[in-house]
């Protein structure tokens, strides 16, 4: 017997023209059922007898009768016939109704402000599926922790992901009426250096506002008297009138609709990198997550619905 790596895939096509002819006691009537020649039908036959060395098959000018080592070979060939016919419909029915661990990784914010009340209507959709849910504002290596899916606040240069853009994204300075009122509005950039600024730190790093001025990136550094790490931290301060903050629009387009945020240096705008899907390369995209990114762009239609036009 050959020890083949390959040989059992290699021998599923002649294991079920055995079965064929062995059904059929026939082969012409086999080839005809397979939709192959009969003499593909023999060569099949005659290779599957060489890889077991055993005789399958009594056959004369008139009759096909299976051996005594046939008919116990037979047996064993139904079975695994329909347990690889069984394999593949549960595969397909798999490839239409998705279920079994679902891996996602999220930015804090973004994560569970706007994507956890779509993951819920999944999730309701889909009950068979367990969701498993990674909060962080670092990148992750989705290959190597067997990340599903990440959405991110930004792109991607990993030449073993897949990006799909979601929607936009940009950076809005705001206040609240109560802290304008007091200390005026800031017209320009410079008018920055006589007010309140809540600051933001990332791995314990200050991080610049991000403005555009005359189509050039302007990095505006920030000393205020208060600093998080938490960008929902910072909109909680900007609410409190702690001072004048600059986050994602997606934290405060809700805040600016009802008034509680005011936008200001709006001429001054930096949009930023796009929200995207990031998944590992691969031919096949499983169903879960083809569903859930289908889900996300009927929702947000490649619109920041969070952001609102008086932006």
């Amino acid at each position: 017997m050959s020890n083949k790596k390959n040989d059992m895939l290699d021998n599923l096509f002649d294991l079920r023209v055995f079965v064929a002819i062995a059904q059929c006691q026939s082969f012409t009537l086999a080839a005809q059922k397979l939709g192959v020649s009969r003499s593909a039908v023999g060569k099949s036959l005659s290779r599957l007898e060489h890889h077991l060395n055993t005789r399958l098959l009594h056959r004369t000018t008139r009759q096909v009768s299976l051996s005594a080592e046939g008919q116990l070979f037979y047996q064993h060939a139904i079975k695994i016939l329909n347990q690889i016919e069984e394999a593949e419909s549960a595969l397909n029915t798999a490839k239409q109704y998705p279920r079994g661990r679902f891996r996602i990784s999220l930015p804090v914010a973004f994560g569970r402000l706007h994507v956890l009340p779509i993951l819920q209507d999944y999730l309701n959709q889909w009950p068979e599926i367990q969701a498993e849910i990674d909060f962080s504002d670092d990148y992750c290596d989705l290959v190597k922790d067997a990340f599903d899916l990440a959405i991110r606040i930004g792109g991607n240069d990993d030449s073993r992901l897949v990006r799909r853009v979601l929607a936009p994204h940009r950076l809005v300075t705001c206040a609240s009426p109560a802290y304008l009122e007091q200390y005026g509005t800031p017209l320009q950039i410079d008018d920055l250096n006589s007010h309140r600024l809540i600051g933001f730190s990332h791995q314990e790093l200050a991080v610049p506002w991000r403005f555009k001025v005359d189509n050039q990136d302007f990095y505006y550094p920030v000393n205020g008297p208060i600093t998080f790490n938490n960008t929902e931290a910072i909109t909680d301060a900007a609410l409190c009138g702690f001072g004048i903050c600059h986050v994602g629009a997606f934290l405060v387009g809700q805040y600016i609709a009802d008034g509680r945020l005011i936008p200001i240096l709006q001429q001054y705008s930096h949009v930023e990198p796009p929200i995207c899907a990031v998944y590992p390369s691969k031919r096949y995209l499983p169903v879960k997550v083809k569903l859930f990114l289908e889900l996300i762009e009927r929702t947000w239609n490649k619109q920041a619905i969070w952001d609102q036009p008086r932006l």
